[in-house]
């Protein structure tokens, strides 16, 4: 299995092949995703077992049977959830990274990927405004970055001061914060105080009344921002919750996994003032920085309080702890061994430049706006909110949720595209999620068309 035989050569020369084909898709189409388990059971029958086969018939299996039953997240027709675009530059080095077994655990293993990652880091920390002592790593998501940031914050409350036994340390968000915060506060055995925001944007002032009113300020060990809500795109008030994470004496995190990679459009930058204030930041760049999956990078603005949270340590591990002056990712976030995924960015920033990136992003912003006015022109179609990102929500007036769901299997059926309705207030309705920069105006004229069919 280790060696390059007669076998392998062909096996090379197929996947290379069939890798070369999908990166030359332009564009990329959708293909539908959902399948009878039994009829994938049935045409799969008898390949995995204790005798192998022939290469090309397993790569034959996957093209013909599998493959088309993954909806492509990074066709420019996939407008549900949040998309993925990542640039050929990127997908490619992230073969390399594969092929090449690169590994990013310690500067003793891996000092030219680590390096590399961390100038990107630097670079996003940099855009964001955060101290040049700011650091971290990537992980595999926001969630994986959420759950070690604010597993931070809670050590960091704790040295302050423990809660009595019968007591739990809290952490402060809004009713639009990502649900992998309420996961992590589980994992994390803290509460969640939620404040409630009638404009779904939380605001330092609705968190220092909210904890008025509540009676214990000092339960709060952090207050958890939200640059870009996944279902709306909305900033929230980060200036604003900065002051009262500070008058709180709370860690501030900024969970902008989709949002952040605004932070490169200078249309918006604004935006996100505050943010400088963070004591820690995700943005995924699998989403709109426009990477493979899975990327996201996790950014301290004291990393050594994180070092102290997450370093582990064992007998074998004491030779990668020798010095000081090296940077360890292991030591940022609550895995051990993970893979370079900061690679490929790197990668694709160095070979297109930020200021094509910036351009991509903004291109993005443009189609939401350019959205919002066709649907304010069509009288059966109501814009909901005025996009802040690239997130359109709008409801077909007359429609119950049963209509959009149909018209969504619909679009997927004629591969026009991918587009799931959401829930807003507790009511069914249209979301676009743009990302992808190659995405037409005449794609979104011919959806909101097709709404007006009764």
């Amino acid at each position: 299995m280790h060696s390059v035989d007669a076998t392998t050569e062909r096996m090379i020369r197929s996947v290379l092949a069939y890798a070369e084909n999908r990166l030359r898709l332009d564009p990329v189409p959708l293909d539908k995703g959902e399948r009878d388990p039994a009829e994938l059971d049935l045409a799969l029958a008898g390949l995995l077992g204790e005798q192998g086969h022939d290469p090309d018939q397993v790569l034959g299996a996957w093209a013909a049977l599998l493959a088309p039953a993954v909806i492509s997240a990074d066709s420019p027709r996939f407008l549900g959830f949040i998309p993925a675009a990542p640039t050929k530059a990127s997908l490619l080095f992230d073969m390399l990274v594969s092929c090449a077994s690169i590994q990013g655990i310690s500067w003793l293993e891996a000092a030219g990927a680590i390096h590399a990652e961390n100038q990107v880091l630097r670079l996003i920390a940099d855009k964001a405004g955060l101290p040049p002592g700011a650091g971290g790593c990537f992980v595999s998501g926001g969630s994986a970055g959420n759950l070690s940031a604010l597993a931070v914050a809670r050590e960091q409350a704790k040295s302050a001061g423990p809660r009595p036994p019968h007591q739990r340390w809290r952490v402060v968000v809004g009713t639009d914060a990502h649900s992998s915060v309420a996961s992590t506060l589980r994992l994390l055995e803290m509460d969640a105080l939620v404040v409630p925001s009638a404009e779904h944007r939380l605001t330092g002032r609705q968190v220092l009344d909210a904890v008025a009113a509540d009676g214990d300020p000092g339960s709060i060990a952090a207050v958890v921002a939200t640059a870009g809500t996944t279902n709306a795109g909305i900033i929230d008030d980060l200036a604003g919750l900065a002051a009262a994470a500070r008058e709180l004496g709370a860690w501030l995190h900024v969970d902008g996994a989709y949002g952040g990679a605004g932070l490169f459009a200078p249309s918006i930058r604004d935006r996100y003032a505050g943010i400088e204030h963070a004591d820690s930041f995700v943005v995924d760049p699998h989403k709109w920085l426009f990477a493979p999956y899975d990327c996201a990078a996790l950014l301290y603005r004291e990393p050594a309080l994180a070092r102290s949270v997450h370093r582990q340590q064992a007998g074998y591990l004491e030779v990668i702890h020798g010095d000081p002056r090296e940077w360890n990712p292991t030591d940022y976030a609550y895995h051990l061994t993970r893979r370079a995924r900061g690679l490929p960015l790197w990668f694709s920033l160095c070979v297109h430049g930020t200021a094509a990136y910036a351009e991509a992003i903004e291109s993005a912003l443009e189609l939401a706006t350019h959205t919002a006015a066709e649907i304010s022109s069509r009288d059966y179609l109501e814009l909901i909110c005025e996009p802040q990102l690239s997130v359109v929500l709008f409801r077909r007036r007359g429609w119950r949720a049963g209509d959009y769901y149909r018209w969504s299997e619909d679009l997927l059926d004629r591969q026009v595209a991918f587009m799931p309705p959401t829930s807003w207030e507790g009511e069914t309705v249209a979301r676009f999620a743009f990302l992808h920069p190659q995405t037409p105006v005449s794609l979104v004229r011919a959806i909101l068309d097709d709404m007006a069919e009764p």
